[in-house]
């Protein structure tokens, strides 16, 4: 343990995060947390329907491949918490889920527990799901330094991956809720170019995520030579980061505006698969039904990740998580069907 100013600083430090993470998660659970006038936009994209689907429904294959792991359904548990004791039982439940279905699933930001050792039992989920595709989170922020800290490097995003026995880490971007958050980093200035230097150096595969307002064609232009394994979209349309930041820090929405902005996540697909045609795509943001899946899929996304609709099913049990996704992946099942579609790849039009 550290002793002296530094140290303390450093504990205030960690506890100041580790209690922002709570009031995450109870900002996630009120409705106002999600947009109000921006939807997916997965709703006016046209399903197919065969009334002669010439399939058996119980034939419909799920399974896929995503970063070299198969996957029972082209499903993730989105990234969600980390660093508290009610995290870890959220953690817990989800994996536990993971494990008996075969999907895979995405840690919260571990930048709680690089500072703190001590939360990374919060994180640990191996010991529930040995066999699931699981990937590590931290933040793009932490790679450029600011005036207060050092900038993270290989080393880092190493120890998020080994410490956890992760397959691959999510880098997530996040600029707008960063603006709107308390002591946020405002700082972004280079950061195409730290990604670039830092991504090749790692080895194992590197996620380029955004948290829920959306990449963008330029952004994934500005980053085409890092050498990410995936890009997940996280449009706008469901939960609104900046919209939990200002409940954090001020019980209400101040800026309604702002916390609209965005990119709707069927046209972050699109733009994504334009702009990056030849790497995977991970569709999140407002995914809240087999059938927003189905339609993600036929845009081009590889699979599809959910957060928020799995945070009550995970403060109850593993059991209440495991129903949600069974009644997700059957709806996906019944979408592809009636469309006649045999396959996820059908779907995707490979």
């Amino acid at each position: 343990m550290s002793n002296g100013v530094g140290g303390s600083r450093e504990q205030a430090g960690t506890a100041a995060i580790q209690e922002r993470k709570l009031r995450h998660i109870e900002a996630c659970l009120r409705p106002d947390s999600q947009y109000a006038g921006v939807t997916t936009g997965l709703e006016r994209v046209a399903w197919p329907y065969r009334a002669l689907p010439g399939l058996n429904l119980d034939d419909v294959e799920l399974q896929t491949t995503f970063l070299g792991r198969t996957l029972t359904a082209p499903v993730l548990i989105g990234a969600m918490t980390g660093g508290a004791e009610r995290a870890a039982q959220i953690n817990r439940n989800l994996a536990v889920a993971a494990q008996r279905l075969g999907v895979g699933m995405m840690l919260g930001s571990q930048r709680v527990m690089l500072e703190n050792p001590a939360a990374a039992a919060s994180f640990e989920v191996r010991g529930v799901a040995p066999d699931i595709l699981l990937i590590g989170n931290l933040g793009a922020a932490q790679f450029l330094p600011t005036r207060s800290r050092g900038a993270y490097g290989p080393a880092e995003a190493a120890r998020a991956v080994q410490e956890v026995g992760a397959d691959a880490l999510a880098i997530h971007v996040n600029p707008l809720q960063e603006a709107l958050q308390a002591g946020g980093d405002t700082d972004w200035a280079g950061m195409a170019a730290r990604l670039t230097e830092i991504v090749p150096q790692l080895g194992f595969p590197v996620v380029l995520k955004e948290v829920g307002h959306g990449l963008d064609a330029a952004t994934l232009q500005a980053v085409r030579e890092a050498g990410f394994a995936a890009f997940d979209v996280a449009g706008a349309g469901g939960t609104s980061w900046a919209r939990v930041e200002q409940l954090v820090h001020h019980g209400r929405v101040i800026t309604p505006d702002l916390c609209e902005l965005g990119i709707p996540t069927a046209q972050a697909i699109r733009e994504a698969k334009q702009a990056a045609p030849h790497t995977p795509l991970i569709a999140s943001g407002g995914i809240r039904t087999g059938l927003d899946a189905a339609r993600a899929l036929s845009l081009g996304a590889t699979a599809v990740a959910v957060a928020r609709p799995l945070l009550e099913p995970a403060l109850d049990s593993a059991d209440a998580v495991e129903a949600w996704l069974r009644q997700f992946i059957q709806e996906l099942r019944v979408a592809l069907f009636v469309a006649g579609f045999e396959s996820v790849e059908a779907a995707r039009g490979e």
